[in-house]
């Protein structure tokens, strides 16, 4: 695994200093960890890091300052990889995160995952290398939220989406479900299909699908 230089920004002490604790642990280099938003955006450029970590509220109103400045550094460099936590499932920042950032790596995990240190790290490191990682209790949610086109998938798709949105590839999918790849492109073939999402080199349909799924 690369060491990756890391900006994090956490309004909470404890959990800033925890994160930072951790990463280090698994051989990163936190090259900068502030607390607030105005911060993140003077921190970041200087610092050139491989992915920025961010909550979404911050000081001082604890609106969406950290998703806004976050947003903000992808303006002078759309390639860089950004990483959202989260306390709770917030569907129109996760969608907006991920409209914004297409052709870059975006993560949106909620809190309560950093619990479960090997997943929180696997996905840092997948969105570092310009993946798309939804948190699937986020996915979960905004699924039970929808009902077109969500009405038109199988479980079984569902399920297969949800991993997709996590970032897995078509080989990680099959291993996760003990099935073939061929089953699982067979899959995500029907799932882009009832979305209506046909082949276009411009999009990335995979990223578009998950998409469908964040808009209401």
């Amino acid at each position: 695994m690369r060491a990756l230089r890391i900006v994090l920004a956490e309004d909470s002490v404890l959990l800033r200093e925890g994160l930072t604790s951790l990463l280090r642990h698994f051989g990163h280099d936190v090259v900068a960890a502030v607390g607030d938003a105005d911060a993140l955006r003077r921190e970041t450029p200087a610092a050139e890091p491989d992915i920025v970590v961010t909550d979404v509220r911050m000081p001082p109103a604890y609106g969406d300052e950290g998703l806004r400045a976050a947003l903000a550094l992808r303006v002078d460099r759309p390639q860089l990889p950004i990483l959202v936590l989260s306390q709770y499932v917030e569907q129109t920042y996760a969608t907006e995160l991920i409209d914004a950032g297409r052709s870059a790596g975006t993560g949106y995990l909620l809190k309560d995952r950093i619990g479960e240190v090997a997943e929180f790290v696997d996905a840092l490191v997948r969105v570092a290398d310009g993946h798309t990682v939804i948190d699937p209790e986020v996915v979960r949610q905004l699924l039970d939220r929808r009902r077109d086109p969500v009405s038109r998938l199988t479980p079984r798709e569902r399920e297969v989406l949800g991993l997709v949105a996590e970032g897995r590839s078509n080989a990680a999918i099959a291993r996760r479900l003990v099935v073939t790849e061929a089953a699982v492109a067979k899959h995500i073939a029907g799932i882009l299909t009832k979305l209506d999402l046909p082949p276009d080199a411009d999009d990335h349909r995979r990223v578009l699908a998950v998409l469908a799924y964040l808009r209401a």
